[in-house]
């Protein structure tokens, strides 16, 4: 599928843009240097901790294979204690390594491993879709390895020591590297004997004109399995039989590491042939549609993409595949989506967000969200096979999609302070479903770290931030605004008033942020985006503050007399006590984000809002939220005023590297512009049917033909 113009490398790998005595190819070699630098700390970062792991809990698949006690050794069949998972053909491959030492298959392993995937990121590197600027040509390979090193299959390929990236390998080399069509088709063959689903790429093949090569690949295919089952005819009876191609072996089939069709229909509840007839159903239409894609997309000149859409299908076709076994995804972020440039990154960044975390950073634990969040993998991969809306290179936007309109930069306000213009200010408001994706995802990290910030139920930490407690107690009585024990036993004696302040504490810290992100996101895009950046900066010098300082609340001072009147009675006793230790860092006071969103979004409704009595009662949320975090005994009134300290220096961030906030007049004069704009791109884009299908068959490549035998 290769060739030279479409998926090769350039002609000159370090042209004028790489030019060494040029300072901006100057920048670009050194931005190269450093990307190498990140991939190579990634990959040494990878084998240390796979080989610094005690023996047992590495390589844990591998070591149950060829170890001492592994299934290879035993005379009897691979698949009696149901370990081995791979076909026939993978156990006579891996038959020779039970004569390896332990050590030395450990660091052998893993350093092929992390060959194998360097190998993998530079060719799929060298064959991006055509054009490709010089900049990415030379970004890209460590770019590309970085990315697939920190993905959930490759890691967890490392950790179990699977085989799952070499039919991967092999499918790319026999795609890329390969001279012809015998080598083509004994490897993809022999990758199809590894992994059964890839055989979907011999029809690839000859959907597009290649059919001697796949014809290969169907018979390599075929004679190693035929000669497998010579050689170990009861498991390969087995395993295509009794198991078909692999389902049953290794885990529950129901499991959440079963990302399939086959797996996702039995977590729904559905079992017995109705279950299997809708598998067989689903898969054969994901297959069909998504050799379908494929084939026009290889036709255009994406190869790499329409090899990415086939192993996605192949994922859908398969009963069994395992997290390690979905690097197919990854490829598909090479495709581009969407007319307006502001559109462009939606899926790549979906891509690698969903490659890289974990199910629960990308959606939150609602029993409405967890078919989505379980089954995260597989839904992408059905998303690039079926639906994904890839480009056309001789779509108009393909090249030059519709830029996103900034509005002109306002004069700083003070004229002492320097401003760094960093992030431009953009009129239109942001993509919605990346927006809510990066909100969710940066709002899990938030909570891991601040949960990790002290290591708060260790004695340690609980003794250290007593200590910070009494400081800050000490404090507050030199100033004499140690009010919170009086105010706590006041409020509590009121039972109505008590019960307003907890409603307040507990209801309001969300939903109001949320609100008024929303309210920004709908009526005020550039304000949004101001808003948004000011929030972040906030939360982000938060986390320093409980990183630097933890501080137990004044319900969480022994001795001090508080009544925790949200939780309920703590036992003190217990260096964990309390049901929210393992939800949350209780240790997170200073500053308080409570009352620090609540005064951001006091400032921000008072700002933005044009009626008087709206503003007022924007200012009128924070002054009940400090009340809230000191009547319920959860904060200090410190913790207030560091809260209002990292929510100003939010705002001066802001400030610095954004400019002032635009006036309306301008804000609405940039909407106006690019609403006109908008409609003029389109205009001038439009072309008739008949010139489009010209284009089309102007850059469309003619189909291969695989060379006649010699």
């Amino acid at each position: 599928m290769a060739n030279a113009e479409h998926g090769g490398p350039t002609a000159e790998p370090f042209g004028p843009a790489a030019d060494r005595t040029d300072p901006a190819g100057a920048g670009l070699l050194a931005a190269r240097l450093g990307l190498w630098l990140v991939a190579a700390v990634l990959a040494v970062r990878q084998a240390a901790v796979v080989l610094g792991t005690p023996r047992g809990e590495r390589l844990t698949d591998l070591e149950a294979w060829v170890g001492p006690d592994g299934v290879l050794h035993v005379n009897g069949s691979l698949y009696g204690p149901t370990r081995f998972t791979g076909t026939p053909f993978g156990g006579l491959v891996l038959k020779p390594l039970t004569r390896t030492a332990e050590q030395a298959l450990g660091w052998g392993w893993t350093l092929g491993t992390l060959l194998s995937v360097a190998a993998l990121g530079v060719i799929a590197a060298r064959h991006l879709p055509r054009p490709l600027g010089g900049r990415a040509s030379l970004l890209a390979a460590p770019v590309a390895i970085s990315l697939l090193m920190l993905s959930l299959p490759v890691r967890n390929a490392f950790w179990l020591g699977q085989t799952s990236i070499v039919p991967v390998l092999l499918v790319v080399l026999g795609c890329f590297a390969a001279r012809d069509w015998r080598a083509t088709g004994v490897l993809i063959g022999v990758a199809a004997a590894l992994q059964p689903a890839v055989l979907l790429f011999a029809v690839l093949l000859w959907c597009t004109g290649r059919r001697r090569a796949a014809a290969a690949s169907g018979a390599t295919f075929a004679g190693v399995t035929l000669l497998t089952w010579a050689a170990m005819p009861h498991d390969s009876s087995v395993y295509w039989v009794h198991h078909m191609a692999g389902a049953g072996l290794g885990g529950a089939a129901d499991a959440l590491a079963n990302q399939s069709l086959h797996g996702a229909l039995l977590r729904l509840g559905l079992s017995g042939p109705l279950e299997i007839g809708l598998f067989l159903s689903l898969g054969a239409a994901v297959a069909v549609l998504g050799v379908r894609r494929a084939v026009r997309y290889a036709r255009d000149g994406q190869l790499l993409l329409a090899v990415a859409v086939t192993g996605c299908a192949a994922i859908a076709l398969s009963p069994t595949t395992w997290q390690h076994q979905l690097l197919w995804v990854l490829p598909t972020v090479v495709g581009r989506v969407g007319r307006r440039a502001c559109d462009r990154c939606v899926w790549p960044v979906t891509v690698i967000l969903v490659m890289t975390l974990p199910g629960s950073m990308l959606l939150p634990h609602t029993a409405v969200l967890n078919p989505l969040r379980d089954n995260a993998m597989l839904l992408a991969a059905l998303a690039a096979a079926t639906v994904v809306p890839f480009l056309p290179r001789t779509a108009p936007s393909y090249r030059t999609p519709a830029p996103a309109q900034t509005a002109p930069p306002v004069p700083a306000r003070w004229a002492r302070v320097p401003l760094l213009p960093f992030l431009p200010r953009v009129a239109t408001r942001p993509n919605l479903l990346l927006e809510l994706l990066l909100i969710r995802v940066t709002y899990a990290a938030y909570q891991q770290v601040r949960l990790a910030a002290t290591g708060g139920t260790n004695s340690g930490g609980r003794a250290r931030a007593e200590t910070h407690g009494q400081q800050i107690l000490d404090l507050e009585r030199f100033l004499r605004l140690d009010v919170e024990r009086a105010v706590n036993h006041w409020v509590a004696g009121v039972g109505r008033l008590r019960d307003f302040f907890d409603f307040y504490y507990t209801s309001f810290h969300f939903a109001v942020p949320l609100t008024v992100l929303a309210v920004l996101y709908v009526r005020r895009p550039a304000d949004y985006r101001w808003a948004r950046a000011s929030l972040g900066f906030a939360t982000l010098l938060a986390l320093v503050g409980f990183w630097l300082y933890p501080l137990a609340p004044p319900r969480l001072m022994p001795g001090l007399g508080v009544i925790d009147t949200v939780h309920g009675v703590q036992d003190f006793s217990k260096p964990d006590y309390g049901t929210l230790t393992a939800l949350t860092n209780q240790y997170a006071a200073m500053p308080s984000l409570h009352f620090g969103w609540s005064l951001w979004c006091g400032l921000v409704i008072a700002i933005v809002a044009r009626r008087r009595w709206v503003k007022a009662l924007g200012l009128l949320h924070p002054l009940l939220t400090v009340s809230s975090i000191v009547a319920t005994g959860n904060h200090w009134v410190l913790d207030a005023a560091g809260g209002a300290a990292v929510v100003l220096a939010g705002f001066g961030l802001s400030y610095l590297l954004m400019g002032p906030r635009a006036p309306a007049a301008i804000t609405a004069a940039a909407t106006a512009a690019v609403a006109t704009t908008a409609t003029t791109t389109v205009a001038a884009t439009t072309e008739t049917a008949a010139a489009r299908e010209r284009r089309a068959a102007e850059s469309t490549p003619a189909p291969r033909k695989d060379p006649a035998p010699r």
